[in-house]
């Protein structure tokens, strides 16, 4: 009998077939991998079984009986639970209060607390998930904040985890350690639902893959039997390249110098202790690193977000302007230097725009959208659709609310609108970050393509295999600092995961 199962699931937002009459079977006690498009329906349907929407048709059963799931509580009434991947934590929280939120017990917090304690206590030690109980979430490290949204559902009774995009923002060594607990929670007889974009993942540790395309399930196999290719070209519908093809970067001159960059944020803790580096035109510097480490500092400095408590930036020999000054945006972007945030959703977009409005932020001074104070929208909506058609956004709506795009092609419209301008320079974090893998090739190939042209790129990502894949330097941060540069050459994850984990004794061995 199947821990769950899914029969004629159909669900329409508007125009929107986002489900198609799904079926799907998960086995007790095994790790089902989905993967898909963006777009593919993935998100909704585990949204229909966590109780965030109500399918328009189609049964959910778990353990053979039929439930009625119409709100998350529903979902965990009935055993299952779901690990975001956005953490959904209360950062000026502790541990213990965040695991208690929803699930008090009563009015009088005190005796929760101490029922709470001791089983957590028990529940870390079971399942190796150590943790501070009475430490603030906002002072832990990623994986830390991840084992807590996994205790939050073993505590809740889960029998069934759906875990999205889990590794997204782990290190090589944080992701072997989520699996080896993936695999022992399998042994236990209990099940695993894994959402991501990383094939060699599915590969790894799933038994069995459903592959879902423009919202229906287009196959489901035995992961023994299938390879990335095959899931890959199932997920598309054509061929993909895994990884771009690529000739050796030539590179040209100094375009971005940073020296000895500092930054203190408004707690006071400095988040860029002394950081310097170069870029060249005509080559790819990649900076790995979990996230947390001071990269999104550094890109937003860059980018004149942020003020920097010292240092200095030079653009073609030049001081920029100083970052955190109120033109120093839109003097990088005068100077042909473009910049896509890391967070799309808070920095990239106006997610109540339509997408004709997203996809002109930062430039709707510019002289063919309009003159003084008054924009063409006529023209953003012309600029857009040329966008959507050269980026693939799908749907090609230019008026459609930014918000209710995927997010492989919510990043496609932010990439278009920062490449279309040619920068000289772009600045780019986590360029791929929930994004299918067709998305991904033809993303990686845009960046190669301007690579090539002469164009200097700074690419910040958690993705090893991307960082590997692109980049023609690597550097290392941890701890707000550079703690390694390697060649192209020189580069393994091995040696990348010990440097972002900051164990560099291992990792100079």
């Amino acid at each position: 009998m199947p821990a769950l199962a899914l029969a004629g699931i159909d669900k329409r937002f508007g125009g929107v077939h986002a489900n198609r009459a799904i079926d799907l079977s998960v086995a007790k006690g095994s790790i089902h991998g989905i993967v898909g498009e963006n777009g593919a329906g993935k998100s909704t349907l585990m949204g229909i079984v966590y109780g965030y929407y109500r399918p328009d048709g189609g049964t959910i059963s778990v353990d053979g009986a039929a439930v009625d799931i119409a709100s998350p509580q529903d979902a965990i009434r009935a055993g299952i639970g779901m690990v975001h991947q956005h953490f959904m934590l209360v950062e000026t929280f502790t541990v213990l209060e965040n695991v208690l939120l929803g699930a008090e017990g009563g009015a009088l917090l005190a005796a929760g607390e101490a029922a709470a304690r001791e089983g957590l206590t028990k529940l870390m030690a079971d399942y190796s998930l150590e943790v501070d109980l009475d430490a603030k979430v906002a002072d832990l490290d990623v994986g830390a904040q991840q084992r807590v949204e996994i205790l939050k559902a073993l505590y809740r009774g889960a029998r069934i985890l759906i875990l999205d995009e889990p590794t997204a923002v782990l290190t090589p060594q944080e992701a072997e350690r989520l699996f080896d607990l993936l695999a022992r929670w399998r042994d236990q007889g209990r099940t695993v639902l894994l959402i991501t974009h990383k094939l060699k993942e599915i590969l790894a540790i799933t038994d069995r893959v459903t592959v879902m395309r423009q919202g229906a399930v287009v196959a489901t196999k035995a992961t023994a039997s299938t390879s990335q290719e095959e899931l890959a070209e199932l997920m598309v519908g054509r061929r993909v390249l895994l990884r771009v093809a690529r000739t050796e970067a030539k590179p040209g001159a100094e375009v971005l110098r940073a020296e000895n960059l500092r930054h203190v944020d408004p707690r006071g803790v400095e988040r860029l202790r002394g950081v310097s580096f170069s870029v060249r035109a005509g080559e790819i510097v990649g900076i790995a690193g979990v996230a947390g480490n001071g990269q999104s500092e550094l890109l937003e400095a860059l980018a004149g977000l942020r003020t920097l408590a010292g240092g200095h930036v030079f653009y073609k020999g030049e001081p920029l302007c100083a970052p955190g000054h109120a033109h120093a945006c839109k003097a990088a972007r005068v100077a042909r230097i473009a910049h896509v945030p890391e967070d799309r959703l808070r920095m990239g977009l106006v997610v109540g725009y339509a997408a004709s409005e997203s996809a002109i932020l930062g430039y709707h001074d510019d002289p063919e959208l309009g003159s003084g104070p008054l924009l063409s929208g006529r023209a953003a909506t012309e600029r857009t659709r040329r966008l959507m058609e050269t980026y693939d956004v799908r749907p090609p709506l230019p008026a459609q609310r930014s918000g209710d795009f995927s997010g492989g092609n919510q990043q496609k419209i932010v990439l278009g609108r920062e490449i279309d301008r040619d920068p000289d320079l772009l600045i780019v974090g986590q360029p791929t970050r929930g994004v299918d893998i067709g998305a991904i090739e033809f993303i990686h190939r845009r960046l190669v393509s301007l690579r090539d042209a002469g164009k200097a790129i700074l690419l910040v990502s958690c993705e090893l295999d991307e960082i590997l894949g692109l980049a023609d330097r690597i550097l290392v941060m941890f701890d707000g600092r550079i703690v390694g540069e390697l060649s192209r050459e020189e580069a393994d994850e091995r040696r990348l995961g010990l440097l972002m984990a900051g164990s560099l004794p291992a990792a100079a061995e």
